[in-house]
């Protein structure tokens, strides 16, 4: 099974790693890797995979099914349908400006998920980080101009508090007994899954409480300051007592 080393360090740019094997002609399964599979509503990594000839393959995908899938397209002095040998060892490299936005606007999601609940009793619903904007979906009946306003206003004070952002790791029972089930919803989670993944952001300076923690599988940032300034966009009702509130970073 890939390591999945984005999970530990998610500020690796470029790596080395080994071909485990190929999967029909647009594929290979590596036995490490900094890419991060499509997932939690947070889109596929980029970027190329080299060999030792310099021959590069560009990562257009990355699944997770039997092992992380990259899905390559040629690149430079690649034939098509040639892929890296099993055996072989590479370099990967993600686009990291794509990375970047995606961990910017995947903790910015945290923070208004957070927010959400805590000031609205709004419960998170759904999510979807793109480079250029985020759509988070909650159960609330309408939110009014002066609202989203609010909402806009106290995400730009946690974000200049600078918060700290850490994940670790807590046995499924431990995380049951300790975590806000409203925001983990552990219980959606298949009980093979015995050990969650856990990403807190810090609370204010006068407590000792973060002000989130939940579960979840993504890549962020370590401060709450690289999120940059937030602006929400609109707002628009998704169905019965559900709203979809967009926002875009500075």
């Amino acid at each position: 099974m890939t390591e999945q080393r984005y999970l530990e360090d998610s500020t690796v740019r470029e790596f080395e790693a080994t071909v485990e094997r190929t999967v029909g002609d647009d594929r290979v399964v590596l036995d490490r890797t900094h890419f991060y599979p499509e997932g939690g509503g947070q889109p596929a990594d980029h970027g190329t995979i080299t060999d030792p000839d310099g021959r590069a393959w560009n990562v257009v995908d990355v699944q997770k099914h039997d092992g992380i899938h990259h899905y390559l397209e040629p690149g430079a002095g690649v034939d098509e349908d040639e892929l890296p040998e099993a055996g072989s060892t590479v370099t990967g490299e993600l686009d990291w400006e794509r990375r970047s936005s995606h961990m910017r606007y995947h903790t910015a999601q945290h923070l208004l998920s957070a927010l959400l609940l805590e000031e609205y009793d709004a419960e998170t619903t759904g999510n979807q980080v793109r480079a250029h904007k985020a759509t988070l979906d909650c159960a609330y009946e309408r939110f009014h101009d002066d609202e989203l306003q609010h909402v806009e206003d106290r995400m730009n004070e946690l974000v200049e508090q600078g918060r700290s952002v850490e994940w670790y790791v807590l046995d499924r029972e431990t995380a049951e007994d300790e975590l806000d089930p409203e925001r983990t919803r552990l219980s959606l989670l298949p009980d093979s899954i015995t050990e969650i993944r856990i990403v807190e952001i810090g609370g204010a300076p006068d407590s000792s409480e973060p002000f989130d923690r939940t579960a979840c599988a993504g890549t962020h940032v370590s401060n709450t300051e690289e999120i940059g300034a937030v602006t929400v966009t609109g707002r628009e009702t998704k169905g019965s007592k559900e709203e979809r509130i967009t926002f875009e970073l500075d």
